[in-house]
């Protein structure tokens, strides 16, 4: 059984509050995009996982990983022993504002479900794996709200070009959210939906990403990334992704993202240009 692990791209994402637990309370508009890693499932008498790929390097294949918790919490939740050989191909770069982790995390559970013949996982069992499984899991364009708990549905989102772009260097969220300062946003009052990517942008536009100024005082090279993606022919709106470092560019079609993936290239750094990931299913 195989599995693409879209990556997660937050369109915009407000700081709304602070629970007295210390967890902040978001509000982010979600989709994914074409780029993906990809994970195969098959029947052992074990569980266990190999990992390859051109980002397998950073990962280690042991109990912390986040596939092989979530097979794990799968289990134990279903009253049985963890038993599957797992293959995992890193195409995305690590703690990158993209959810790679938690895409994965999300394959393992519904592969996982389909191999053991149990019913899918509940969105409560993904969440304590991360705050951004549940969405994941969920696979389709979401409000995303709370602690990443609560999914509303989405915007009608156009088709669209999306540039992804790395610098190749990791931001931990958590130094992210303690260096960022100033107080809290509103909910955004968003649209039912927009027919073309230029609307959509313009929207966009009067919206932010919370995360981007303290990750940028981390990690500088980020606002180098948005200044180039700003500049190029027939972007719509730069912006980073989650905690980053990974930031994107919207264009009116995927073709047009293809391009700019190629005339941004840059030692170093790692692109991806194309279109909204289209739920294919598993196989």
């Amino acid at each position: 059984m195989r599995a693409a692990a879209h990556a997660k791209v937050n369109l915009f994402l407000h700081v709304i509050g602070k629970r007295p637990d210390g967890y902040h309370l978001l509000d982010s508009l979600v989709v994914f995009a074409a780029a993906s890693d990809a994970l195969e499932a098959d029947d052992c008498d074990a569980l266990s996982l190999t990992i390859d790929g051109p980002f397998g390097a950073g990962l280690a294949e042991e109990p912390d990983n986040l596939v092989l918790r979530a097979a794990r919490a799968l289990a134990a939740d279903a009253g049985m022993a963890p038993r599957a050989a797992l293959r995992l191909t890193k195409n995305l770069p690590v703690a990158s504002g993209i959810g790679g982790g938690s895409a994965d995390a999300a394959a393992a559970l519904r592969l996982l479900a389909r191999l053991w013949g149990i019913a899918p996982p509940p969105a409560a069992l993904a969440l304590k794996l991360g705050a951004d499984v549940p969405v994941c899991l969920a696979g389709r364009p979401a409000r995303m709200q709370g602690i990443g708990e609560i999914l509303l549905p989405a915007p009608a989102i156009p088709p669209c070009g999306l540039l992804l772009v790395n610098p190749g260097v990791a931001v931990a969220t958590p130094a992210v959210f303690k260096a960022r300062t100033g107080g809290f946003r509103p909910p955004a009052n968003l649209q039912n939906g927009w027919t073309d990517a230029a609307a959509m942008a313009r929207d966009l536009g009067g919206l932010a990403n919370d995360l981007e100024a303290p990750a940028v005082a981390i990690a500088p090279v980020i606002g180098a990334v948005l200044a180039e993606l700003a500049r190029l022919p027939g972007a719509l709106l730069a912006r980073m992704s989650g905690s980053g470092a990974t930031c994107f560019a919207l264009f009116a079609t995927p073709a047009e993202a293809i391009a700019a993936a190629r005339d941004i290239a840059r030692p170093g750094w790692w692109t991806h240009g194309g279109g909204l990931a289209v739920p294919a299913g598993d196989t």
